[in-house]
């Protein structure tokens, strides 16, 4: 499938839209597809490796080394204990990386946020720790079938011997891998390496994110037609930049996102502002929007900073009263915003190879981003110094970074934290000593 359109890129930069992205992302968010391949390989490759033993066999045979021969059936006979071993072995690994899964999934749904689980469900460890498991242990499954009772050297088909070698390659690497898994499901139990893998992911995201986008809304002009949702109910996770471009250029159409990517949408709910001329028909634009049940990174500029927000919320309520975990997400979010801070915002526009705007995609403004990041974490920070001085400093950092006319949601977040602290702490001493601007909080 080829790319028929390009998007202009920050700085006047194009580039190709990748067609294929939405669904290399879907995939990533599913844990199916990598064990899949996995068993798919291991059946190729048992029938590749069955079919050497075959054709070493046949070839000794024929220049009558049948000594060779005898040798390998002895060495077959040596090494089948060991493949009949790693065949069950491999459940028992199986059995411990699910279980371990599951623990860690638990608990960081419990701890962190729900959010977060998707983290584990993408990791790449985890997906081919599983994928080698079950592919070593097919393969073994497959070797052992492939023995024969048969053990003339004149007359047996076959000796495993490149596939029982392989087998065993396959069991060192299942080694290694379970070690890295191990390690790897480890730092994401941990609070400050998640928030450090959102924090990546979100600035993958920008950094794959096309388009040029204006703080100024764009209008297309009058809008001629709409496009309205006829799937499942659920969160519009993202659209299909390249085809949606290639769509408006065949029918010299602009089209227009009306949700913004995070959104939920119900059936019949209007997705396109078709502007130029009559709506495509439902043909054209299959596959152009994705709903889900759960937001991803793919396409999703404040998906990051919402995950950043839930964990600090969860970290200050009292159940947890864990302040510092909220003052790691606070880093994050400055980080984040600070990236940002000089980025256009606003209507994304994405061109065709002519240059001409074929689709406007809404996405947040400077203001709903800071109010993501901030306002959820200030209104249950009140009680928290650490967390309220980590604000201050955090609010002051991004006034100094951010453009002049992107300062007034700086400013009202930092009065209306002290209208709180006012109102909270009845000492003057600590209200003084909660509004201090410290980036730790308190050390």
């Amino acid at each position: 499938m080829g790319n028929d359109g390009h998007l202009g890129a920050p700085g006047g930069v194009r580039r190709r839209p990748r067609a294929l992205s939405p669904l290399r992302e879907h995939l990533r968010d599913t844990f199916w597809f990598t064990p899949t391949v996995g068993l798919v390989g291991a059946a190729v490759a048992a029938v590749g490796a069955l079919e050497l033993d075959g054709l070493l066999i046949r070839t000794l045979q024929d220049d009558g080394d049948y000594g060779a021969v005898s040798s390998l059936i002895e060495l077959a006979d040596d090494t089948k204990t060991i493949i009949t071993t790693v065949g069950s072995a491999m459940l028992t690994f199986i059995g411990v990386v699910f279980s371990i899964s599951l623990v860690a999934l638990q608990m960081a749904s419990g701890q962190f946020t729900p959010r977060v689980v998707r983290l584990y469900v993408r990791s790449r460890i985890t997906k081919c720790t599983f994928a080698v498991f079950l592919a070593t242990f097919l393969f073994a499954l497959l070797v052992q079938a492939s023995y024969q009772g048969d053990t003339d050297p004149r007359t047996v088909e076959t000796v495993p011997v490149f596939s029982s070698v392989t087998c065993v390659v396959m069991v060192l690497v299942s080694l290694v891998l379970f070690v890295v898994y191990v390690n790897s499901t480890l730092r994401l139990m941990r609070v400050s390496h998640v928030i450090d893998r959102i924090t990546r992911e979100n600035f993958r995201m920008l950094e794959k994110a096309g388009g040029r986008a204006d703080d100024e809304s764009v209008v297309p002009g009058e809008v001629t037609g709409e496009v309205v949702h006829r799937g499942r109910a659920g969160v519009l996770r993202d659209v299909h930049i390249a085809r949606l471009v290639r769509v408006a250029r065949r029918h010299g159409l602009v089209l227009r996102l009306i949700p913004r990517i995070g959104d939920f949408v119900v059936p019949g709910t209007p997705v396109l502002a078709v502007h130029g001329g009559p709506a495509p028909g439902r043909r054209a634009l299959r596959y152009t929007v994705s709903v889900g049940v759960e937001r991803t990174f793919h396409q999703d500029l404040g998906f990051g900073l919402r995950q950043l927000s839930d964990i600090a919320q969860r970290a200050l309520s009292p159940a947890v009263n864990d302040p510092t975990t909220a003052v790691q997400c606070l880093d994050r979010v400055v980080q984040i915003l600070a990236a940002i801070a000089g980025r256009p915002l606003g209507a994304l526009r994405h061109y065709d190879r002519q240059g001409a705007v074929r689709l406007v995609q809404d996405q947040p403004g400077w203001a709903d981003l800071v109010d993501l990041g901030f306002a959820e974490i200030r209104g249950c920070a009140v009680g928290a110094p650490q967390v309220t001085r980590r604000l201050m400093a955090a609010l002051d950092d991004l006034l100094r970074l951010a453009p002049e006319d992107r300062h007034p949601p700086l400013v009202r977040h930092r009065t209306l934290l002290r209208q709180a602290v006012d109102l909270a702490v009845p000492e003057p001493a600590d209200r003084e000593f909660a509004l201090m601007p410290d980036r730790q909080g308190i050390g």
